[in-house]
């Protein structure tokens, strides 16, 4: 079994916190795997960091809002010799650590995994899914809400880019699989069923504001550098 390090980042997640340490323990538990649990607190003002500790995982503090900084400060922390990433609204379960488990032994430099909603309303919401997961898998592009990686890899690339408030996972996914090449690893998507996270910003934002959002990182892919530009990951109603 590897050493494994879970980090999760969590702003102000304590209404979906539970239900995603809950259902990682479980399938740790079954899986016989043993993991340090790490829960970044981004300065949250509810009770994420107090459910964390109740839950009795680590808990490191934050105060940054930049999403690239509190998945590389749990890194910073971690001790394990994988890393895997999962946002606090994301569900994984016993599968998701048996493919990753299968992508370690067959030397990977790291990977993600295909993503699902725990509700899809509409058609376009259908259509948009599954056109993100066909580029992952064509472009071997993880989402954030699951990456793993090798910690040394991880080191080794500067972790996540800091110039950015938003998309480092791609940037990260791109980097570690052309170092990953070069000692004959590759990064991967896991033939797996899909990670399945919350679908709250379809409650949040009108589709008007996910079509503006999808527009101004096409047009401008530079967008992440700006946090007022990435204005989608960082607001809440």
């Amino acid at each position: 079994m590897p050493e494994l390090s879970i980090i999760i980042p969590a702003w102000n997640e304590a209404g979906y916190l539970p239900t995603t340490l809950a259902t990682l323990q479980a399938s740790l538990q079954a899986l016989s795997l043993p993991a340090e649990i790490i829960v970044v607190d981004n300065d949250s003002t509810d009770d994420t960091a107090s459910i964390a500790a109740a839950a009795g995982v680590r808990v490191v503090h934050e105060p940054e809002h930049r999403i690239a900084r509190v998945r590389n400060a749990g890194a910073e922390a971690a001790s394990g010799e994988w890393l895997l990433f999962v946002d606090a609204d994301t569900r994984v379960e016993i599968a998701h650590l048996e493919r990753m488990l299968t992508a370690i032994e067959e030397s990977c430099a790291g990977g993600g995994a295909s993503i699902g909603f725990d509700r899809v309303q509409s058609v376009p919401q259908r259509m948009g899914l599954a056109t993100w997961n066909a580029l992952s898998r064509r472009f071997r592009l993880a989402a954030g809400c699951f990456v793993f990686a090798r910690a040394d890899l991880h080191a080794a690339i500067g972790g996540f880019s800091e110039h950015l408030y938003a998309g480092d996972e791609i940037g990260y996914s791109r980097q570690l699989d052309r170092l990953g090449r070069r000692q004959g690893r590759r990064f991967v998507i896991i033939d797996a069923p899909p990670v399945i996270s919350s679908a709250r910003k379809m409650d949040w934002f009108r589709p008007w504001q996910h079509a503006l959002v999808l527009a101004t990182f096409v047009l401008f892919p530079w967008a992440g550098r700006f946090k007022r530009l990435s204005w989608f990951w960082y607001r809440r109603p």
